[in-house]
């Protein structure tokens, strides 16, 4: 292996691995002699440096990892103040009403109710602080309950769960109405 294509495996293996990586895992990963791999690797140190990167390779004992320069920390820090921006799209904000309604709710009831699988939706509303974990049913497999949170109530400006605007009960009547026949249609298909 040319020595270039060495040194794009070495830095995305320190790279993925995030952590301090043992020479002697990185030498076999490459398979070369630890003696060469230390040698590729303080090349690859030098060359971050003289490049001015924001990068560097610190060496640990006997092992590795890539970090950030300490020059670099003040603007890490003005990125990480910035407020998260998130977009609710219209399936989360589907999964969003299911669980504000159906409170405490399980994945499954969740995607009995939009037809399709849900982990990654509910996932996001929890990365997002707007619903989480609240328990486990009692069934088997023990499956995770989910439910909204004051971070939820926050952002749609809404007291406590009794404020959610409430569905006419015509409305679901219709909603009823129009999921079969377009079941039946699936199935006449």
């Amino acid at each position: 292996m040319e020595i270039e294509k060495l040194q794009g495996v070495i830095e995305a293996i320190l790279f993925t691995m995030g952590d301090s990586v043992e020479l002697s895992k990185i030498a076999a990963a490459i398979e070369h002699d630890e003696k060469t791999t230390k040698k590729i690797i303080h090349n690859m140190m030098d060359r971050y440096e003289a490049e001015n990167r924001g990068i560097r390779i610190i060496e640990l004992e006997d092992s590795f990892q890539m970090c950030t320069k300490k020059e670099t920390y003040e603007y890490l820090i003005r990125v990480a103040k910035q407020p998260k921006k998130y977009v609710l799209t219209d399936v989360l904000l589907e999964t969003l009403s299911i669980i504000a309604y159906k409170q405490p709710v399980t994945k499954l009831e969740i995607e009995k109710i939009r037809g399709v699988k849900s982990d990654h939706a509910v996932n996001k509303l929890v990365e997002f602080g707007l619903a989480e974990e609240v328990g486990r049913m009692d069934a088997p497999g023990r499956p995770l309950l989910f439910g909204t949170t004051e971070e939820f109530l926050r952002r749609f400006s809404v007291q406590s769960l009794d404020e959610l605007p409430t569905i006419n009960p015509e409305q679901v009547e219709h909603f009823k109405e129009e999921a079969e026949d377009e079941a039946q249609l699936k199935l006449d298909i």
